[in-house]
């Protein structure tokens, strides 16, 4: 299968994107560039979950409706939420409605309130999960990395988090650099990521 397709604009991308033009603004503004944001890093494993049996593009296109149900993924409001909570997301049309994904969610952001009290902020631990080198011997859905983070994750309480779901994460959130050699946006991940700063 080819890596690569070449856009009307002439510049070669990550074979992927070429389905659709929210696909191809994704990868060009946001998959793997490097996020420190705590609210966009628990944004995007909360959605990752949500993907799950799914197409990113199904997520992708409800984004903002997620954002609005779970407000803004700000995990400190998003812990208080409650059984009513849970009854008002399963009536919402505009996201997936999964009783355990969003239960999954709710239970998550205590999680990441806990990880922000012993680490300092999740960008603390999440960033010391860098794998040493990308890999690149084609594409692949887990890694050694996101089974240990994966692991990591489960052990302190979190949920939806198997080694698939962080390996998407890992990606997105650019703690590697998943665009394929030659993909015109390779170098600009490495760039942001070379001079990226999470502290």
């Amino acid at each position: 299968m080819a890596t690569l397709f070449t856009a009307p604009d002439g510049r070669p991308r990550c074979h992927w994107c070429a389905a659709t033009p929210a696909y191809q603004a994704y990868h060009d503004r946001e998959w793997g560039f490097p996020v420190a944001d705590d609210r966009r890093l628990f944004e995007k494993l909360s959605l990752e979950g949500f993907q799950a049996g799914l197409s990113w593009l199904t997520i992708l296109n409800k984004r903002e409706n997620f954002r609005a149900a779970f407000a803004g993924f700000d995990f400190d409001a998003v812990a208080r939420f409650n059984e009513d909570d849970v009854l008002r997301l399963l009536q919402d049309t505009g996201i997936v409605r999964h009783r355990g994904k969003i239960e999954a969610v709710i239970h998550n952001a205590r999680c990441a309130q806990e990880m922000v009290a012993s680490e300092g902020s999740l960008a603390t631990f999440f960033w010391r999960h860098v794998p040493v080198a990308t890999p690149q011997a084609g594409p692949v859905s887990e890694t050694a990395g996101s089974r240990a983070l994966s692991r990591e994750l489960k052990k302190r309480g979190w949920k939806f988090v198997g080694p698939t779901t962080v390996y998407s994460f890992m990606q997105a959130m650019g703690l590697v650099n998943d665009h394929a050699v030659g993909c015109a946006v390779r170098d600009e991940v490495e760039q942001a990521r070379q001079g990226f700063r999470w502290k």
